[in-house]
């Protein structure tokens, strides 16, 4: 049972840190671009209380664990943002949008860091203080610096599909002409139900494992 709880420890926190820094993320851009909404309605925080969505943040993830998917995804609640209150209109909504991928992205390379950091370090002193230095301090660091990685990219790249309400989308429509805009926010009441047949159907594999491929050669 406590081994147990140390793996879903290892996995689950890089993973809520992930969505709420990308939540973060959106609500401190759009609070610099004019939008305090966020701020107002106490979602600036690292409390995951307030950011923990039932489906997105438990459910979802239990269940792609739960049936050994290659890839853990999900979300957190989304932070409310009033885009009329943006001072750039359609171009700053594009990059409230950005700023969460662009997080996921930070978050993944400084976890590439503290991977490669803790990979077979030890401690100079007694053989009893490394291997103390190794099971408690050393390896779980570098088990969720993998697992941050790992879902820091997913997270990115999932988010990027030019799909609303993805941020993907929200980049699309802040920066399209406005006939292409104006389609792309039609699709928006069936933008997760297009993401979540991409996830059962297994073809979002297809599109994140080339991306993590290409981002493992660079930073792991």
């Amino acid at each position: 049972m406590f081994d147990y709880v140390i793996i879903i420890t290892l996995k689950w926190v890089p993973f809520l840190f992930a969505v709420i820094l990308h939540e973060v993320a959106h609500g401190w851009v759009a609070e610099k671009l004019g939008d305090p909404t966020a701020r107002v309605m106490g979602r600036i925080t690292l409390n995951p209380l307030v950011h923990i969505d039932l489906v997105g943040s438990i459910l979802l993830p239990a269940f792609l664990y739960l049936t050994d998917s290659p890839f853990l995804f999900g979300w957190a609640k989304p932070v409310p943002v009033n885009f009329a209150n943006l001072r750039g209109g359609r171009k700053d909504m594009a990059m409230v949008a950005l700023s969460g991928p662009l997080t996921n992205f930070v978050l993944a390379a400084l976890s590439s860091l503290v991977y490669h950091m803790t990979f077979q370090t030890g401690h100079q002193g007694t053989m009893e203080v490394s291997r103390i230095w190794h099971d408690y301090l050393s390896e779980p660091l570098h088990i969720m610096a993998f697992n941050a990685f790992a879902f820091n990219l997913v997270l990115m790249v999932i988010n990027l599909l030019p799909i609303p309400p993805l941020d993907g989308g929200r980049i699309v429509v802040g920066l399209a002409p406005l006939n292409v805009a104006v389609a792309l926010e039609r699709m928006e009441h069936y933008g997760m139900l297009i993401v979540l047949i991409l996830i059962g159907t297994g073809l979002w594999s297809y599109i994140v494992r080339p991306v993590l491929t290409f981002f493992w050669h660079i930073l792991m």
